[in-house]
């Protein structure tokens, strides 16, 4: 059942979306938006090259293959990822920034664009791939992406939990709140795609931000004895992976042009999961 009440009839499947019969089922006929979430994470797909081809490139064949049977051609909303660019802590990327991913999940994720892209041109269904920030602070238990991290040295103190961060305080990320990944998702679900043309990558206008800032808004509305709870524990293979994601984007296309909403302040966000998820997080995980 669905874990929250809607005002629609909701209809939940299991399976695996590498596997094309699991996933038509999912996109039977009369479908008119598709909103594509399913991925091996970062660091998971790093390690599990496989694994990361059949979720991440034959899962999205998949859903293109079942999104081209369908008899009106569906918009198709395509969580891509920053991680799909390089360039490091340094780099600024306009929006027409050439993707040289460094890691394998990046990789795919480009891989992901280019087949919607051109199933787009070819007239099968109309494709927003939203190359999403770095999501904080996310509900739930840490994974197994690289940037976990980014959310438990938020999340896990507002539970009263200690955590470790595992790079520098001057570590800085391109972030953005679930809120405004959520408005993103439905600007992209109703928007016009005309003035997009060929091009269906969309770097949104998240923020960026060094960890310090983030640990500075973590005390400004927890307090110190939260900010107390994180230790700093190098890991050289997070930092490695995380390390070659840029931290700024211009995002002008999509602020511009295309009415994607502004990321927040960084107080904004933790007052934000603290607001919408502190308390079923703490029931999930029986605190």
């Amino acid at each position: 059942p669905p874990s929250l009440p809607a005002p629609f009839p909701v209809r939940c499947l299991g399976g695996d979306v590498s596997d094309p019969g699991a996933v038509a089922a999912a996109i039977p006929p009369g479908t008119r938006v598709v909103v594509h979430l399913a991925a091996v994470v970062s660091a998971q797909a790093e390690a599990d090259f496989d694994l990361g081809l059949r979720v991440n490139v034959q899962g999205t064949l998949a859903v293109l293959q079942a999104c081209r049977a369908l008899p009106a051609p569906p918009r198709v909303v395509f969580t891509s990822s920053v991680a799909s660019f390089s360039g490091g802590q340094d780099a600024v990327l306009p929006d027409d920034a050439r993707q040289l991913p460094a890691n394998s999940y990046g990789a795919q994720k480009a891989i992901g664009e280019l087949l919607l892209q051109d199933a787009t041109r070819r007239g099968m269904l109309d494709a927003v791939n939203i190359r999403l920030p770095t999501v904080t602070i996310r509900p739930g238990r840490p994974n197994k992406a690289a940037s976990s991290f980014v959310s438990a040295i938020l999340r896990e103190p507002l539970l009263g939990l200690p955590t470790e961060l595992p790079v520098g305080e001057d570590f800085a990320l391109w972030i953005c709140s679930p809120r405004r990944a959520v408005d993103w998702f439905l600007h992209a679900m109703t928007m016009d795609t005309t003035p997009l043309g060929l091009d269906r990558g969309i770097n949104p206008p998240g923020r960026s931000a060094t960890v310090a800032k983030m640990l500075e808004a973590l005390e400004t509305v927890a307090g110190p004895a939260a900010r107390a709870l994180v230790r700093h524990v190098p890991d050289p293979v997070i930092a490695s992976i995380v390390g070659g994601w840029p931290a700024t984007f211009t995002a002008e296309r999509a602020r511009r042009m295309l009415g994607f909403s502004e990321q927040e302040a960084l107080e904004e966000i933790v007052q934000a999961f603290i607001e919408d998820d502190l308390q079923a997080t703490r029931a999930e995980r029986g605190l």
